[in-house]
């Protein structure tokens, strides 16, 4: 596939989801980007900011099969993965294994924090292996496949926050705000009318074969061995242990118990690739690193107690990361 190609098709998903989702341009193109690099994302935000639409407009842009998982406290792994059902048949009763929601291109994982972390761990096989295990036989997953899910940060009482493990392998984590009073105004006309749009299919039904493409191309695109060092000392001092690293970013040091792993480095790297190619190059530059840094590492920072207690956020830390550490 032709870089030109990739841009096209790249364009014409953006721009079908942006007739349906007002504002979060930014996050749009971040999630893009995560499904053709072969990620999962986080979307977080509190309710009726548009993040179940967002996911129901891209897998209709993408004409590939969609399932929605509402998370809530009685929900049991059997009810995401599938089960063995007991059928009859000529006289004859065999199990058969019933597929879950999980099977799907793009699954919806609504409100992923309201679940029992049992449940929530259902999960963890399929995004890490895209295969699931039940009674010892292993299913694999169709492909293309992502999980975006979502969580409401302002409701604490009845949830679970996600194991650090299920984080780490989330490609980008999502922050969707609110609207300003022009997107707010926008939202309004295009919500309150007879009639109201819906993204339109960008790829064909068959359009798996493709998307692989896209997904090689992107591992393609050039970084030069400068650039990947800086990707390094990045998320080296991140390290709160490293003597060397914190040294460059105090911060580091007074405020986190652990810093991001080596699945940060590779979400910056493949992120930084899929903003190149949706910008219409070839090759990395240090605008496509930090257009990414954040959405790929805030989820991997582990907070001391010192940064809950002076409010101090992962965003915060990684400013001063990027601020200190030196580009050359």
């Amino acid at each position: 596939m032709e870089p030109e190609k990739f841009r096209e098709i790249f364009s014409r998903i953006e721009t079908q989801i942006k007739k349906v989702i007002v504002g979060h341009d930014d996050v749009i193109r971040k999630v893009i980007v995560a499904f053709f690099a072969g990620g999962h994302a986080l979307l977080e935000g509190v309710p009726g900011l548009g993040k179940t639409l967002l996911v129901k407009s891209l897998s209709r842009a993408l004409a590939l099969s969609y399932k929605r998982i509402q998370f809530t406290p009685d929900l049991m792994p059997s009810d995401i993965v599938g089960t063995q059902v007991l059928t009859e048949s000529a006289s004859r009763r065999d199990f058969q294994f019933k597929k879950g929601p999980i099977f799907a291109h793009v699954v919806l994982a609504d409100e992923i924090n309201r679940a029992t972390p049992k449940t929530q761990s259902a999960v963890l096989e399929a995004m890490e292996e895209r295969q699931v295990t039940i009674f010892g036989v292993t299913y694999p997953m169709e492909s293309p496949f992502m999980v975006l899910a979502t969580q409401n940060p302002i409701e604490l009482e009845g949830t679970y926050p996600l194991p650090e493990a299920q984080l780490d392998r989330f490609f980008f984590k999502l922050l969707f705000l609110p609207p300003a009073p022009a997107e707010l105004g926008e939202i309004l006309k295009r919500t309150t009318r007879a009639e109201m749009q819906e993204s339109e299919p960008v790829l064909s039904s068959d359009g798996a074969g493709l998307v692989a493409e896209m997904h090689l191309l992107l591992r393609q695109v050039l970084i030069a061995p400068p650039l990947e060092e800086y990707v390094v000392r990045l998320v080296h001092a991140t390290q709160p242990n490293n003597h060397k690293g914190a040294g460059i970013v105090p911060e580091v040091k007074e405020y986190l118990r652990f810093g991001a792993s080596p699945r940060g480095a590779q979400a910056i790297i493949l992120g930084a690739k899929g903003n190149a190619l949706a910008e219409g190059r070839v090759h990395v530059s240090h605008e496509d690193i930090e257009a990414v840094v954040y959405p790929a590492l805030r989820h991997r920072l582990i907070l001391n107690f010192q940064a809950e207690a002076e409010n101090v956020g992962a965003d915060e830390i990684l400013a001063a990361v990027i601020k200190k550490v030196p580009r050359d």
